[in-house]
């Protein structure tokens, strides 16, 4: 099928996409699942923001200071914005008051907010008010010092403190409205209030959602899209291709059972360009907490988890490229990482963190080793002996709504068991729907071995160990045997501890987390992957006219963008890559002065 183009007169400034899995909740205050607070980030703004290059930008705060101690921070914020109901009707003027509402609401562990750890880890008196052990809120360090002055006292000094807040936990919310709405808050775009660039008229679930530009947003002039339409399709990951070459939707991912062909096609491949890497690390995750069918053994999968020698099998048996070459056949190593961390997150002093300590071993080598993983195995066998049954099924679930991960997940069980041997594992692979795909497999703890992927909320390594700690729902790492130190504590656990408690010598913070890093990957608790982005996409966006930041939500805001005439190839990527990176270069180093 021939390509369609924009037809002279045709609107510009609306822009439509196709997506097959449904949020559950816009209650931004709540969530960290990413498809949420994607949304949340063009309806709400926060106190600061970053542009194309990400440097800094004032937002909701006009101005800033740190006292000298380096605990206080003062906000001072944009007198005149507005919160506006889904019809447009101004409710309230955005004030100081509501950043300290939020801050209330997400320490109330009643809410369930998922990112709650991520405040009461640097507010002071925060996580003792969540624990109950202070019932005063006023000894929180949030504080409205009158309408227009916001000032944050920290527990101890956060070099990266900044970088938190465009992330959903330092959003702010009308007290008011919360209170008038009650639970409902944020199950639909009614019991919503909007301050942002865009305002969503219509929530139908598993149809459609359509935002339209706010006409009083205090920015509006930067909104050249007036108009955003998701339109739901469960067959979207395979779909899309077909429904932009109809004009149908501007934006759709070319998986690689397509690409080939788009490739081979001159008109096609004028149509796509790369996608950019970005800072979502994504790893398989061991689960330390099974608790799936018992067709699918996870008492045996227990016994054997707890067995470093068979993670190391496993660890050193997964063959990364190959798996790569589900979604990236053209250049497999463009994505792939080999720490959680990824490479040029942070640096100390001109060395990239990756490279510090034992992380440099494993950052400089991959992971995939027939020899280690078959010696690996026959510790195992001996250790497990009378112990485990095998072979040891894993279950590994996926989500049907990305067909590289379908693909993917054939590859892998193929591959672990052509390796090791059936008779040593049986992988066991598991569909689920996109809608609810996390509630039902990884937070239920219903998997043995499982893709997994975390995003940075702020610009410091600690960002990376959060799907870690206990009360993470991730893989649970203090639940494996065999770790458990003097204090009760695993030795993981400790060396994060240590890491997270110096906050003045940025070199030993650095190492410390470096080495916690490395104990993780070393003891196989997990088995590092690849970075997010990549591939191939058509769109007619410019990817590099939207916010840039490894963490936080700027980076997915419309505002700023603008739709084009015809889709960018790459040839042109490539050549506004090599711009950004230049004028990037030059932005930072300017900021920096």
């Amino acid at each position: 099928m021939a390509a369609k183009t924009r037809e002279p007169g045709q609107k510009k400034d609306e822009y439509s996409t196709a997506y097959s899995g449904e949020i559950s909740t816009i209650n931004y205050l709540t969530t960290a699942t990413t498809s949420e607070f994607a949304l949340a980030a063009n309806l709400v703004d926060t106190l600061i923001d970053y542009d194309k290059y990400g440097v800094v930008q004032p937002c909701l705060a006009t101005e800033w200071s740190v006292s000298e101690d380096k605990l206080v921070w003062t906000f001072k914020l944009r007198q005149g914005v507005k919160w506006y109901t889904y019809e447009g009707k101004e409710y309230a003027e955005v004030k100081a008051q509501d950043f300290v509402d939020s801050i209330k609401y997400i320490l109330n562990p009643d809410n369930g907010s998922k990112t709650s750890n991520i405040v009461y880890g640097v507010i002071k008196n925060a996580e003792k008010y969540y624990n109950g052990e202070i019932t005063d809120f006023s000894q929180v360090g949030v504080k409205a010092i009158d309408d227009y002055t916001l000032q944050y006292t920290l527990e101890k000094p956060i070099p990266y403190f900044l970088s938190m807040l465009t992330y959903v936990c330092f959003f702010p919310v009308n007290g008011q409205f919360l209170e008038e709405v009650g639970d409902k808050f944020g199950t639909d775009n009614v019991n919503f209030l909007y301050n942002g660039a865009y305002i969503m008229q219509t929530f139908e679930p598993q149809t459609r959602r359509v935002l339209v530009a706010n006409e009083n947003y205090w920015d509006k002039e930067h909104v050249y899209i007036k108009k955003l339409n998701y339109i739901y399709n469960k067959e979207a990951a395979t779909l899309a291709p077909e429904l932009f070459l109809r004009g149908d939707i501007d934006y759709a991912d070319i998986p690689a059972s397509v690409l080939d062909e788009w490739m081979k096609d001159p008109e096609k491949k004028d149509l796509i360009r790369p996608n950019r890497t970005n800072f979502y690390t994504y790893f398989y995750a061991f689960n330390f907490n099974p608790h799936f069918a018992a067709e699918h053994e996870p008492d045996n999968w227990k016994i054997a988890v707890n067995n470093a020698n068979f993670r190391k099998s496993i660890f050193h048996a997964l063959d990364r490229k190959a798996a790569m070459l589900t979604a990236e056949p053209y250049n497999p190593e463009y994505r792939l990482n080999n720490t959680i961390t990824p490479k040029n997150f942070v640096d100390l002093n001109g060395t990239d963190y990756t490279l510090l300590n034992g992380l440099a071993e494993f950052s400089n080598t991959d992971s995939f080793n027939k020899d280690l993983a078959l010696s690996y195995k026959e510790k195992a066998i001996a250790e497990l002996q009378g112990k485990a049954k095998f072979p040891v099924k894993v279950l590994m679930p996926y989500n049907t709504g990305l067909t590289d991960w379908i693909n993917r997940a054939q590859v892998i069980e193929q591959q672990l068991e052509n390796l090791l041997g059936a008779d040593y594992i049986d992988v066991v692979i598991e569909a689920y729907p996109p809608t609810g795909f996390l509630d039902a497999t990884r937070r239920a703890g219903n998997y043995a071995l499982m893709e997994c992927n975390w995003g940075p909320d702020y610009a410091d390594p600690e960002t990376y160990t959060d799907p870690f700690v206990p009360d993470s729902n991730y893989n649970w790492p203090h639940m494996a045997e065999g770790y458990t130190e003097t204090n009760g504590k695993t030795k993981y656990e400790n060396m994060v501890n240590a890491a997270k408690s110096e906050y003045l010598d940025l070199e030993k913070r650095y190492t410390l987390f470096a080495e916690a890093e490395a104990f993780l990957i070393d003891q196989a608790f997990v088995i590092p992957y690849s970075v997010g982005g990549g591939g191939y996409s058509a769109s007619r966006l410019n990817p590099f006219e939207s916010p840039y930041s490894p963490f936080g939500v700027s980076s997915e805001r419309f505002k700023g963008q603008k739709i084009l005439d015809k889709p960018m190839n790459t040839e042109e990527f490539n050549e506004a890559l090599k711009q950004w990176e230049k004028e990037r270069a030059e932005a930072l180093k300017k900021a920096a002065q």
